[in-house]
């Protein structure tokens, strides 16, 4: 039984309840045509589906395009961190463990570290990863989240208390601020995974202090692990994981959300939780748990996995809206700005391949693998699609974090964990170029009408 107060609506209050939910609809309906008439580019996209042009940064390059006599064509995507493609970050630390760290310092200070720099950004991190006693007892421990997303934007802003300077928005002092907060995001997200886990649900307490000597991705495996143990590849798949989602550009909606908050010149804590807020979503950050709940429904529903008409047949129920969750979308496939291929994705699904042989699981890679490439042929059709379509990141990261036996609370948390990097680098990159406020328009297409007192209505 909880032990909080259960907020909801009593049976006598549920019919009062539906008319002002019917009136709400009502006074929130807007006629579709009128975004036409007016010119307005829906989720700031324009009829193509391309981002409307809203800054500029150094920060990270998201590629779908080349360029051929003039014109645009779709191509292999390509990521670039501060210039350098993510495939060669990978590679060249393809035999070290600290690849999310090296990332993190080439984002925020924009150029690759050498040795006694990053050795001297490695302390400075180990200094900073651990929580008190008193905030894991009274802000971890006494609140637990269902969602850890939320205990993990009610933990940032409770860190805002922890701070001498919380309101200095100088760059020396968010960048302070920025370093401690990706060190102690880790530590932040297994311990509210484990609280909630003993006092809701009754499971034995495990809490590790993080490793000095570890990696974030050691760490993390580390921490959640009741043994502690995990394997080389274990830890260096995550880590790459970790690299992937460490940025996306400017214009991905928790980083836009990064700007604009930042702009209005707010404090770090708020600025970063409101971050969290957007990548929660299930149309961002937490779409790799909808991919996974959408490949188990189409493994149970599919007697054989190698039967590509079958597969084919319950693709297409999905994309009627007849199956999964009536939305008709197949998670994972499709980006809005990669066509031909997402770099994260054609990365992480090679070490995933390698992570599934190692557990046992290559059938259900196998499986994946074609589901995968049927889809892009279904939705192709189904839609009439002319271009290119891709599968995207979130389409192998939930079945890596479930090889690794992350559980499913914690898939949108670790992308949290990585993606603070690139929150933080955009804050700065705000603060530095002294932006304005953003302020985007919004047309005001209701009725202008006069007040009538409330005996007269």
């Amino acid at each position: 039984m909880s032990p909080f107060e259960v907020i909801h609506i009593e049976n006598s209050e549920s019919d009062l309840f539906d008319e002002l939910y019917n009136n709400a609809m009502m006074s929130g309906m807007i006629d579709v045509n009128l975004y036409e008439e007016f010119g307005v580019m829906r989720g700031l996209r324009d009829a193509n589906g391309k981002g409307v042009l809203t800054g500029l940064t150094e920060i990270s390059d998201v590629v779908a395009t080349k360029t051929v006599e003039g014109k645009k064509l779709p191509d292999q995507g390509s990521l670039y961190y501060q210039g350098y493609n993510v495939y060669d970050l990978i590679d060249g630390v393809k035999d070290r463990r600290y690849a999310f760290e090296e990332t993190t310092y080439l984002l925020l200070f924009g150029e690759l570290p050498n040795e006694q720099q990053f050795e001297r950004f490695k302390k400075v991190m180990s200094d900073f990863c651990n929580l008190s006693n008193e905030f894991t007892r009274d802000v971890i421990m006494k609140l637990p989240s269902e969602n850890i997303m939320n205990g993990l934007q009610r933990g940032l802003l409770t860190l805002y208390s922890y701070d001498d300077t919380p309101e200095d928005i100088s760059a020396a002092n968010v960048l302070r601020q920025s370093l401690q907060i990706i060190a102690k995001m880790p530590v932040m997200s297994t311990y509210l995974y484990h609280a909630y886990q003993h006092i809701m649900l009754d499971q034995n307490l495990v809490i590790k202090n993080p490793k000095k000597e570890y990696s974030t991705a050691e760490n993390l495996l580390y921490m959640l692990r009741p043994n502690g143990k995990f394997t080389e590849l274990e830890a260096k798949v995550l880590d790459v994981a970790l690299v992937l989602h460490a940025e996306h550009g400017g214009g991905n909606n928790s980083t836009f959300t990064t700007h604009v908050v930042t702009s209005s010149g707010t404090d770090t804590y708020s600025a970063l939780s409101a971050a969290i807020a957007s990548l929660k979503g299930f149309r961002h950050g937490g779409a790799n748990l909808k991919v996974r709940h959408m490949m188990e429904e189409i493994m149970a529903n599919v007697q054989n996995w190698e039967d590509e008409d079958q597969i084919r047949a319950y693709l297409n129920k999905i994309l009627r809206k007849e199956a999964f969750d009536g939305t008709g979308l197949i998670y994972g496939i499709g980006h809005a700005v990669y066509t031909e291929s997402d770099p994260r994705e054609v990365i992480l699904k090679g070490y995933a391949e390698k992570l599934a042989a190692e557990k046992g699981r290559g059938e259900e890679f196998a499986f994946y693998d074609r589901v995968e490439r049927i889809s892009k042929e279904t939705i192709a059709e189904h839609r009439h699609l002319f271009k290119p379509i891709c599968a995207n990141v979130d389409f192998y990261s939930g079945f890596v974090y479930d090889i690794l036996g992350i559980p499913e609370s914690l898939f949108t948390p670790i992308f949290a964990v990585s993606r603070i990097s690139g929150w933080s680098a955009h804050r700065l990159e705000e603060i530095i170029n002294k932006g304005k406020i953003i302020r985007p328009a919004y047309k005001y297409v209701g009725t202008h009408m006069p007040y009538k007192p409330i005996s007269e209505r």
